[in-house]
């Protein structure tokens, strides 16, 4: 299985049009809110099916803020992450997915990449696929592999253009 992992468009359609083109074949994308209005443009060009949470500034969409869903052996925890401070680090988040049962945990919010494997929990943030903000300042997204054995990996990657 190849998910492809996105956050944080900011209505930068062409530039999730353009990710999807590259990586596909795809069988699931998760695009971790901020989207400011491109989920219907999303769903529109996905190949597969599409798993999306609103953001902070997601203001008129129907999508929860949080859900939970299974990928492989991982029961996953997704949000934004607005609403549990991860700006100030993922500590919070981490905690909630715990209680809930989860052992992977992916947001956005801070367009910062992120892939942390913590023992119980693995972190997971694909950064900005637009407006980045780590050192390199390159749009990332994160490709995750499943195996027929449910065992994952994650590659962060970088768009070239």
């Amino acid at each position: 299985m190849k998910v492809l992992i996105i956050s944080d468009s900011h209505g930068r359609n062409n530039i999730m049009d353009r990710v999807i083109g590259e990586e596909s074949p795809l069988d699931l994308i998760i695009h971790l809110g901020d989207l400011e209005g491109g989920e219907d443009f999303l769903e529109a060009i996905a190949p597969c099916p599409v798993e999306m949470v609103c953001g902070n500034n997601d203001f008129f969409t129907p999508y929860p803020r949080e859900k939970i869903i299974e990928i492989g052996k991982y029961r996953a925890l997704i949000c934004h992450g607005h609403n549990y401070c991860v700006s100030a680090g993922p500590e919070r988040l981490v905690a909630m997915a715990k209680q809930q049962d989860c052992n992977l945990v992916m947001y956005g919010h801070t367009h910062r990449p992120v892939i942390e494997p913590d023992g119980e929990v693995t972190v997971i943030n694909p950064g900005s696929i637009s407006y980045p903000r780590q050192e390199n300042h390159q749009p990332s997204y994160i490709i995750m592999h499943t195996n027929e054995r449910g065992e994952t990996s994650f590659t962060l990657k970088y768009t070239q253009w």
